[in-house]
């Protein structure tokens, strides 16, 4: 996945005038391998292994293993099983330059407050700079045996700095480190969620711009309804997609508080200043409480959430072109660039991206009720099975963000078949509403001329007729109020400049909706 840190983030940390910036870095990372000498327990005192930070993979240290950060208390390592089974390095990784930016913070939030010297400070600042480059230049190597992201890092910097580094984790503990961390990434995904739904909501207002005037049949439990205009059908979908940026922004600002300092859940007695850590990172302001900043996750619920609710909606939108680009509707043909064939039968033309659209969907709600059921039953605070919410939360966003680019690429790829649209046009009665319409005009109760149309569609499939096809004295037949002027109402074309309503699919209002669009989205 491609990194998701913010421009705004990345401009705060590279400014000239930020204690944050590379431009303090005096020396360029040495392009040669290093080799770095680790070691293992004190009592007895193993050989050394040698580590080359150079291949970019993760990697475990060997049989010799070095003490853990937290190991001071205990006598043995863990098995090789345990090691294993608890690790994240394997996916927390991703994690790695918002973890980087969460620690440039503190370390100069703990030089202002006096908790290390400002040439401490410098040296890890410098330090991680160095490790920042080092895992984008896939020269880094993740060990297993440093658990996680968090551990990796500070011990790799231990390693190249020495007794500055040991510092870093004052006041900090991985409980509200490793927030820190997941609230930046998740801030920082929601921004590319919203911008790839804004360009979906593009690629349909320009598709519906090409098919200006063109009717379709409007469906209720996929039968035949009443005549909509396609630009009025598109824009629907673009209605739910701005209710689903909504929601994600609704979302980002309420996830936008800083945990960092909370420690591991009753803070801290050393005099640490939260707010300007906050700021430095561009929260609106630190957690109040600390024992709730390191223990919920509905953040992560929420946006999952909210992520679920996208391809919901992407589903029906896919489920929508699947069905018309059937042979038994045919009212799209994608292009080739985005269809793909059978491994059998040669004639086949599939709209494979929808379908997969359609699919992953599923995946995006069991990435949420992963999550869900993961959270259900926890006590305060912190609990080790809040390892497992990374997974759905990298798997959610990833699988939203493909299914947002290849449906807005879809969008740009398919042809309305007017001929074949048209021709399907006059099934279903789609009239019959806009007539009811006209009885009411003429006095008559809805329910007395919901009766009245309803018996004249039962004559129209007797006679394998529509409604436009009726004589007048036929339609007197069944009511007397009908007179020449109801053939004005009938047919799709007379029905749909019939509709008046705000938010219809009459014509004024589907073009004053669709002026909307074009300017909120600034389409030229």
């Amino acid at each position: 996945m491609e990194s998701l840190t913010s421009a705004s983030n990345s401009s705060l940390l590279s400014s000239p005038r930020s204690p944050f910036s590379s431009n303090n870095v005096s020396h360029k990372l040495r392009p040669s391998l290093i080799a770095l000498t680790y070691w293992a327990k004190p009592k007895p005192r193993p050989n050394k292994v040698e580590i080359r930070c150079g291949s970019g993979k993760t990697m475990n240290a060997g049989k010799d293993k070095e003490v853990k950060l937290w190991g001071g208390r205990f006598e043995e390592s863990v098995t090789d099983a345990v090691e294993r089974f608890t690790e994240s390095i394997s996916f927390d990784k991703e994690l790695y330059k918002h973890d980087i930016m969460g620690s440039k913070a503190h370390a100069s939030m703990l030089a202002k407050q006096g908790l290390m010297s400002i040439s401490d400070r410098d040296s890890i600042i410098q330090g991680l700079d160095k490790i920042e480059r080092s895992i984008e230049n896939g020269e880094f190597v993740w060990r297993t045996d440093r658990e996680d992201v968090h551990m990796n890092i500070e011990a790799a910097l231990t390693d190249m700095i020495g007794e500055p580094a040991k510092k870093l984790h004052t006041a900090r503990s991985r409980n509200d480190q490793v927030l820190t961390d997941f609230r930046l990434w998740c801030r920082d995904a929601i921004d590319k969620i919203v911008a790839r739904i804004e360009h979906l909501q593009v690629a349909l207002v320009s598709l519906a711009l090409k098919n200006e005037g063109l009717i379709v049949p409007g469906y209720t439990h996929l039968q035949r309804a009443q005549p909509v205009l396609l630009q009025h059908l598109l824009l629907a979908f673009v209605e739910q997609l701005e209710r689903d940026a909504g929601r994600l922004l609704d979302c980002r600002a309420r996830l936008n508080f800083c945990p960092l300092g909370a420690c591991a859940l009753a803070g801290t007695g050393l005099p640490i200043d939260r707010f300007m850590t906050s700021d430095a990172l561009g929260f609106t302001s630190p957690m109040r409480n600390s024992i709730d900043a390191v223990s919920d996750r509905d953040f992560v619920l929420e946006f999952l959430s909210a992520n679920s609710i996208i391809a919901i909606h992407l589903s029906r939108l896919g489920e929508e072109w699947v069905l018309w680009a059937s042979e038994e509707f045919g009212f799209i043909t994608p292009s080739d660039a985005v269809s793909t064939g059978s491994s059998i039968m040669p004639q086949k033309k599939n709209p494979d991206p929808m379908e997969l659209v359609r699919g992953k969907s599923a995946r995006v709600i069991g990435d949420l009720v992963t999550l869900l059921t993961l959270c259900k039953g926890l006590p305060l605070a912190y609990n080790r099975d809040l390892q497992e919410d990374k997974e759905p939360a990298f798997d959610s966003v990833k699988t939203i963000l493909g299914m947002l680019e290849v449906s807005a690429e879809f969008a740009q790829n398919i042809t309305f078949n007017r001929e074949r649209i048209h021709k399907a046009l006059p099934a279903g009665h789609l009239d019959a509403t806009t007539l009811a319409d006209y009885l009411v005009k003429k006095g008559v109760p809805f329910r007395t001329s919901h009766d009245i149309v309803g018996r004249s569609v039962a004559l129209c499939v007797s006679k394998a007729c529509q409604l436009q096809d009726l004589h007048l004295d036929e339609l007197r037949t069944i009511s007397p109020v009908f007179d020449q002027d109801v053939y004005e109402y009938l047919g799709v074309e007379n029905a749909v400049k019939k509709f008046s309503s705000y938010g219809s699919t009459g014509l004024e209002c589907v073009a004053t909706q669709l002026d909307y669009w074009v300017a909120k989205l600034e389409i030229n």
